[in-house]
């Protein structure tokens, strides 16, 4: 039996690097825009690296041009689907649509306490999509970029 090897992008602590930017919109009704920015370049700089690593690692396995660039454009679009885009956006509706019940439901409550509330829910709702999330889009991938480009 082959020996697992482990990547040190999806594997370790390293991971969750993809997930500031679902802290960044967790946080965003109480941070500056900037802050919320920010969280999104750490996530982009995560999503770059590992698309480095997997390419580097590709060129010194095969180094053909084009297996190379299979495999770098294999790791970018996963990465930017599932660290970044959809779990970001997921967040944000999560946040935006608590925000509303709560000042709806809440009008009372200092907006300040609601806000804590939305960040709350935020945070508590990044452990439970982020698995769904990341086997939908290895999911997506096995069934059109993978399939398109397999050999």
């Amino acid at each position: 039996m082959p020996e697992y090897e482990v990547d040190f992008f999806r594997d370790t602590w390293i991971r969750y690097l993809g997930y500031a930017n679902e802290v960044g919109e967790s946080f965003r009704s109480m941070v500056p825009l900037r802050v919320v920015q920010a969280s999104y370049g750490v996530a982009s700089a995560y999503v770059l690296a590992d698309t480095v690593d997997k390419s580097w690692k590709m060129f010194k396995k095969d180094g053909r041009p084009k297996k190379v660039l299979i495999e770098t454009g294999d790791a970018l679009l996963w990465q930017t689907l599932a660290s970044v885009v959809i779990p970001g956006y997921a967040i944000n509706r999560i946040c935006h649509y608590s925000h509303k019940s709560f000042t709806k439901k809440f009008h009372k409550v200092p907006l300040k306490t609601r806000n804590l509330m939305t960040v709350g829910v935020g945070l508590a709702s990044i452990p439970f999509i982020v698995h769904p999330i990341d086997n939908s889009v290895t999911l997506l991938m096995n069934l059109t970029y993978r399939r398109w480009f397999k050999d």
